[in-house]
């Protein structure tokens, strides 16, 4: 929210963000009420615009001024026949089920924009109109009032006086931290080797406003050296937030720990308080107080009252500026109210927001919803840039799990077995039609996501005429139905080939996978929604391979930054005389045991092992403690809680000694440091090919068909991401020393070399042509 122009300082703010700061009270409840999907409420406004007369106005834009404030919006309809301006809300059930702190915020929301409207066009008197329209009964209800002109100027001066000192505080905060922002420096004498050209890379993208790949190894200080150029970009490009963006927790501290070596965590203006504002955002799940509590005033006390106590709470966090998890939730605590929520608010307010990559390219990611609705420019960096391919299939996908649906039948009230058994008669009869452990259909089966609907329209009904406690299992299965029903629409708008619908059946029990291929036309109107991205990893090559999922342009640029590290610093081996294919297997056991046995008698020290599956972990470890019982070994569990993985970890001490075996792309795989002595070697018993299954050959197939090149895009290139990110745990600062072992024969082949980091020496006459597949 910049400045209108250098020479009168203007504060900017939509007319929904005004009346939510100034029109809301009373508790927070987030009871669940059914509401309309994004899609179901354009199309409803769309419906009640085409109900009205010719001359009817849809969208109309608005803008005035009090003060330093400049208030703006899209009003929903306005008819100048009638001189009736309408705010239009799409929903279901009975709207006098609707709280009234609700009500009155839409109330409030439609008189700034009859006040707005009468300034513009000069009237003297105006209907207000609230239009509820349900979605599943296609009715309106229709509350006017017909209001002056002075009353409806009183009321919005009101609502810019409740938020003019709000305003103001803002406008002299992104004063102060563009002038922050001006005076940073980079906070050590010299930047370490390849830094400097990162962070020149940074800056150049974001000052040009073009996305930017960077292929950048772990060392190199990536994290440092793309947020100091990116946060040195702000003010020369008008940039109203920055979000870091990552898919591990590890990825939030380093940025966190970076930003407080950039003095970000204790840098203060004049008037105490920070000149740049950080936000760190955590999973609910991890935020909530109170988790054996329903969320809502009448069961949480930090939801009772909250909106009352939200303005305090408030203030407090901006002059705290530096809200990692601890210091949110020691604010929250100390003004009472829940600090998840109190986060969820803050991230309208802070320059820096540290967070999961799902708050940006998730199909509800709030990020991208508030940077829309604010009109906000952003820069957005994507950490470990890798891992989006894969994440944005999950977040794109859905599942119709048969045993889920089973329970929920067997819950279900009397007033729900009517769709219910609908549902599962035409599941029933899917399966019949389509026999086999694995099939993959020809098109979605559109009677059960028409039976899948017209569930979750049944069940919303019912919350909203009957305020009863549903089931477990029935919520459960309510919300993969939501979910399911989503998805389908998403996939409806994309090319076919870039979706999968498939049956899986496992003994008596069966699946339905809407499965996203390609998540690229998916992210790339989020990637759009930046005025840059920067996506950086040290394993994002192919490049090609990349763009080609991810959604960016042809002409996005990649990078590849220099290593710190020097040869001498890793010895790398290759054990080509071993095959780690599945039918050879029992063959490679003895053959892993003894190398591993012997590079530990030679020089003992804290190894990890990685391999493609946990049967073939638990083959080699049987084979290892057989081989040489002296050498000490730990492994990976199937299911490890958060402490078995820290004590898993723990074992790798500087004085440590011994063998951690893990599997290949798991929770070990990439995201963990253990530097210098703690981790002097890895074994990577695999070429990290994902698993030869029916589900894979239709994502090879499908790839063939849309790049012309199926085997590397399903199966290679993902495979030896994971296993240079596993290798690169061992090096991790210019001081390391270590060895790497990749066994397989196919790690011989040049083509499969080629993928391998440049700074890599492998041993003489290591290469040979040899079948990868």
């Amino acid at each position: 929210m910049a400045p209108a122009d250098a020479e009168s300082p203007r504060y900017r703010v939509a007319v929904r963000a005004l009346c939510e700061f100034t029109a809301r009270s009373g508790d927070l409840d987030l009871r669940f009420t059914p509401a309309p999907t994004a899609q179901q409420g354009i199309a409803g406004h769309q419906v009640v615009a085409s109900r009205r007369g010719e001359h009817y106005e849809h969208e109309v834009t608005l803008e005035g001024r009090y003060g330093a404030l400049i208030v703006r919006g899209r009003a929903d309809g306005y008819d100048p026949v009638r001189q009736r301006l309408e705010e239009v809300k799409t929903r279901r059930g009975d709207i006098d089920a609707m709280p009234d702190n609700q009500r009155a915020l839409h109330w409030a929301q439609a008189k700034v924009y009859a006040a707005l409207m009468c300034r513009e066009r000069e009237l003297e008197a105006i209907e207000v109109a609230l239009v509820y329209f349900d979605i599943e009964q296609q009715r309106e209800t229709v509350l006017v009032e017909t209001m002056d002109r002075h009353t409806l100027e009183a009321f919005f001066i009101a609502q810019c006086e409740r938020f003019i000192d709000w305003a103001e505080q803002e406008l002299a905060h992104e004063t102060a931290r563009a002038q922050a922002l001006g005076q940073l420096a980079f906070p050590h004498a010299d930047f370490r080797p390849g830094q400097r050209a990162l962070a020149e890379s940074v800056f150049k993208a974001i000052s040009t406003r073009r996305d930017l790949m960077l292929q950048a190894p772990t060392g190199i200080g990536k994290t440092l050296g793309t947020l100091f150029p990116a946060l040195k970009a702000m003010p020369g490009q008008q940039l109203d937030r920055l979000f870091f963006l990552t898919a591990r927790t590890t990825g939030r501290r380093l940025a966190l720990e970076a930003l407080t070596t950039l003095g970000m965590a204790n840098s203060c203006e004049e008037a105490g308080e920070p000149g740049v504002r950080t936000l760190e955002l955590i999973a609910r799940d991890k935020a909530c107080e109170h988790p054996e509590l329903a969320c809502h005033g009448d069961s949480c006390p930090l939801a009772s009252g909250f909106y009352d106590r939200l303005p305090g709470a408030r203030q407090a966090a901006v002059q705290q500026g530096f809200l990692d998890h601890d210091s949110l939730r020691s604010v929250a605590l100390a003004h009472r109210v829940c600090p998840y929520y109190l986060g969820q608010e803050m991230a309208h307010w802070c320059d820096v927001v540290i967070g999961d990559v799902n708050y940006w390219f998730d199909t509800s990611a709030m990020l991208y919803a508030l940077t829309r609705q604010h009109q906000w420019r952003v820069s957005v960096l994507i950490d470990e840039a890798h891992n989006l391919v894969e994440r944005g299939r999950a977040m794109y996908g859905a599942e119709f799990d048969q045993n889920r649906f089973a329970a929920a039948r067997r819950e279900a009230p009397a007033a729900l077995k009517r769709v219910l058994d609908r549902l599962w008669r035409q599941w029933k009869a899917l399966l019949r039609e389509h026999d086999g452990d694995y099939i993959c259909l020809d098109a979605p089966p559109r009677k059960l996501f028409n039976a899948l609907s017209q569930f979750v329209t049944s069940v919303g009904d019912l919350m909203v005429e009957t305020p009863i406690a549903l089931e477990s299992a029935l919520l459960e299965a309510w919300f993969d139905a939501m979910q399911i029903v989503r998805i389908a629409e998403l996939a409806g708008e994309c090319d076919a080939s870039h979706y999968l619908f498939d049956i899986e059946r496992r003994g008596r029990s069966a699946t339905l996978s809407l499965r996203n291929v390609v998540p690229a036309p998916l992210l790339a109107a989020r990637f759009e929604g930046a005025h840059a991205a920067i996506l950086f990893s040290a394993t994002l090559s192919p490049g090609h391979y990349y763009r080609d999922q991810l959604g960016l342009g042809s002409s996005t640029p990649w990078l590849e930054m220099a290593s710190p590290f020097t040869a001498g610093q890793l010895e790398v081996h290759l054990a080509g005389h071993i095959s780690t294919r599945y039918r050879d297997r029992r063959a490679s056991l003895a053959p892993i045991a003894e190398l591993m046995a012997h590079q530990f008698h030679q020089r003992p020290g804290n190894y990890l092992a990685f391999f493609s599956s946990f049967d073939y972990l638990e083959q080699v470890s049987e084979a290892l403690a057989e081989h040489a019982p002296d050498v000490p070994q730990w492994s990976q569990a199937r299911r490890m809680s958060e402490p078995e993985r820290d004590a898993f970890l723990a074992r790798f001490t500087p004085k440590g000694q011994g063998i951690g075996f893990a599997v290949l792309g798991g929770i070990f795989g990439e995201g963990i440091d253990l530097p210098g002595e703690r981790l002097i070697g890895a074994f990577v018993a695999t070429l990290g090919l994902a698993q030869f299954n029916p589900v894979n050959e239709q994502m090879k197939t499908r790839m063939e068909a849309l790049f012309g090149d199926g085997y590397r895009y399903a199966y290679l290139y993902p495979g030896i991401t994971r296993v240079v990110q596993a290798a690169g745990r061992v090096i991790r600062s210019p001081e390391d020393q270590g060895v790497i072992h990749l066994i397989d024969d196919r790690f011989r082949r040049g083509e499969i070399q080629a993928l391998l980091p440049r700074w890599w020496t492998l041993p003489p006459g290591a290469r040979h042509n040899v079948d990868i597949r």
